[in-house]
C-alpha cells in the first residue's frame, strides 16, 4: 500500500467561495446549543433534524461547506448523525475500506439530501476532494490511522478534523501538530467536551469566575464498562473482508480489524479510548499540565487481549497558583455500576461533579459556605428534590458521629439540547469560516494526550514516573 503521508500538498479546493454564516449557523453563538435556565424554566430548541425528517436543504454552492467522512463505523456513525444537524453542509465524499461501513454511510447521507461518492483508497478519496470542491475531512478510523490520514489531508490542502486519540503513537501525534503548523490548515480533535457548553460555564463560572469551590485539592474521574458490554465485536460471515485487503491496511486478521481496540498494534488502550476524554478535562480545568504519574493496570478477565482491561492512575499537579493537587482517574471493565462516567473537582468549599449525562452533574456546597451571592446571579440551579422518607430511629442510631451531613446540592442553570458532539463539530466548521477559533487545535489536544500516553509506561514501570518538559513539547 502506498504510505498516505506522501501525498502531495496543495491550496485548499473552493477556498475562494463564499459561504453564508446566516445559512451555515442559524443558532448564533457558534452554535454551541447554549440554553441558559432563567427564572421561567424555558429551553433553547435544538436545530438538529427530529428522527425521520430532513433538515432545510444547503443552499447553492456558494453557501456550502463541503465536507468528506474517512471511516464510517460506529464513531464515525455518531459524528454523522451530529452533522446532519449542522445547517449549510454538503457532504460529497465518504470513504471507508469495509463495503458495509462505505454502503451504510452513503446510504445514510442520502436520507437527508447528500449525495457523496465512496471509496476504499483514502488517496482516491483526496484526489476527488481537489477536483469536487471539498474543504474539509472529518477522521474517525481506528486510532493506527488517525495520524497517517490527517497528515495527508492537511498536506493535500483540506482542514481536518480528527478523533481523540490523536494517534496510537506520541511520534504520529506529534507528526500531526507540525503538519498543522506547516500546512496552515486548522486541525480539531475530538475532545467534544471543550464545546460543550454546561462544561464551558462549569470552568468559567464555577472553577474560576466565582472560585465558589474553595481551593480545589483533589479530582477523581472514572469510566467503567461491565463485562457483558465488553465483548469482541463480530461480523457477519458473508461481510468478511478478503485477507488481502486486510493485511493491505495493516490488519493481521478480521477479529483485530473490529476489535482493534484492544490491540497494542492498533490503539493505546482503554485509558487512550476512554481515559483520554476525561485526563483532557483534569488539563483543561486546572490549566495545568501534570508533573508526575503513577498507575496499576492489568488483564483481568480478557487474558487473550494485548491490552489491559482495568486501570487506576494518579497524577500529581502544581497549579498556576503554586498549590498542589492529586487527580485520580480509573477505567474499569468489570461493572457499569457506581456512578457513570463523570469528572468530580472537590474542593474545601463544595465539590462539582460534572459529566455529558446532565442527569450526573451536581454541585455540592459544604455547611460552612456561603453561596447567597452566587444563587443571585444565577450561577447555580436549585434541584427539585422528592418527598424523602424518614429515616427510622434504628438506621439512625447505626450512623458514625463523624459522619457528615448531607450537602446542599444544585445543578448548573445551562442545558445542551444538541447531539454531545454537535457543538464541537460545529466550533471546527465555524473556524473554517473564519468566524471562530478552534476550542482544540491539535497543538493544545496534544498536551493532554501527552499525559494519557505516559499511563501506559507507568502501569510497565510499576513507579511513579516524572514528566520532562521535552514530554509535552512537539
Amino acid at each position: 500500500m502506498k504510505d498516505p503521508t506522501k501525498t502531495s500538498s496543495g491550496a485548499i479546493p473552493g477556498a475562494g467561495s463564499r459561504v453564508s454564516r446566516r445559512n451555515f449557523l442559524r443558532t448564533g453563538a457558534a452554535g454551541a446549543g447554549l440554553a441558559v435556565i432563567g427564572a421561567g424554566g424555558a429551553r433553547a430548541q435544538s436545530n438538529a433534524p427530529a428522527a425521520g425528517t430532513v433538515p432545510a436543504a444547503p443552499g447553492d454552492a456558494a453557501e456550502q461547506i463541503k465536507v468528506g467522512l474517512v471511516g464510517c463505523g460506529a464513531q464515525g456513525r455518531v459524528l454523522l448523525e451530529a452533522c446532519v444537524g449542522i445547517p449549510g453542509l454538503k457532504f460529497v465524499s465518504v470513504c471507508d475500506i469495509w463495503p458495509t461501513n462505505l454502503k451504510y454511510g452513503q446510504n445514510y447521507l442520502k436520507k437527508f439530501g447528500h449525495d457523496p461518492s465512496a471509496h476504499e483508497e483514502f488517496e482516491k478519496f483526496l484526489d476527488e476532494g481537489k477536483s469536487n470542491g471539498m474543504q474539509a475531512v472529518v477522521v474517525a478510523v481506528p486510532d493506527i490511522w488517525h495520524s497517517p490520514y490527517t497528515v495527508a489531508a492537511l498536506k493535500a490542502g483540506f482542514h481536518v478534523y480528527c478523533e481523540k486519540m490523536m494517534s496510537n503513537t506520541v511520534e504520529g501525534a506529534r507528526a500531526m501538530v507540525k503538519a498543522m503548523k506547516e500546512t496552515g490548515k486548522l486541525c480539531q480533535i475530538g475532545h467534544q467536551r471543550r464545546s460543550n457548553p454546561r462544561y464551558i460555564f462549569a470552568l468559567q463560572n464555577i472553577m474560576n469566575g466565582s472560585k465558589m469551590l474553595g481551593r480545589i485539592v483533589n479530582v477523581n474521574a472514572q469510566w467503567n464498562r461491565s463485562i457483558r458490554g465488553s465483548v469482541d465485536l463480530e461480523w457477519p460471515k458473508k461481510y468478511e473482508l478478503p485477507q488481502a485487503t486486510l493485511e493491505k491496511y495493516g490488519y493481521a486478521n478480521m477479529r483485530e480489524f473490529r476489535n482493534w481496540r484492544w490491540f497494542r498494534k492498533y490503539s493505546g488502550g482503554p485509558i487512550s479510548d476512554l481515559g483520554a476524554h476525561q485526563i483532557d478535562i483534569f488539563n483543561w480545568f486546572f490549566g495545568a499540565k501534570p508533573k508526575t504519574v503513577m498507575a496499576s493496570g492489568g488483564s483481568d478477565h480478557f487474558t487473550d487481549r494485548e491490552w489491559y482491561d482495568n486501570v487506576m492512575a494518579i497524577y500529581e499537579y502544581e497549579l498556576p497558583d503554586k498549590t498542589r493537587a492529586r487527580a485520580f482517574y480509573q477505567v474499569l471493565t468489570t461493572t457499569s455500576a457506581g456512578g457513570g462516567y463523570f469528572e468530580q473537582f472537590m474542593g474545601i468549599d463544595g465539590a462539582m461533579k460534572i459529566s455529558e449525562n446532565a442527569s450526573i452533574t451536581r454541585i455540592y456546597k459544604e455547611s460552612h459556605a456561603d453561596w447567597t451571592e452566587w444563587k443571585t446571579k444565577g450561577l447555580l440551579k436549585e434541584i427539585v428534590k422528592a418527598e424523602t422518607i424518614p429515616a427510622s430511629i434504628e438506621s439512625v442510631a447505626l450512623l458514625d458521629v463523624r459522619a457528615s451531613a448531607d450537602l446542599d446540592a444544585y445543578d448548573l442553570p445551562v442545558e445542551l439540547n444538541k447531539k454531545a458532539h454537535q457543538p464541537h463539530l460545529e466550533n471546527f466548521f465555524s473556524a473554517v469560516l473564519g468566524k471562530a477559533k478552534l476550542n482544540c487545535a491539535a497543538d493544545e489536544a496534544f498536551e493532554s494526550e501527552a499525559a494519557v500516553f505516559k499511563v501506559n509506561a507507568a502501569v510497565e514501570a510499576r513507579t511513579q514516573l516524572k514528566f520532562e518538559h521535552a514530554d509535552f513539547e512537539v
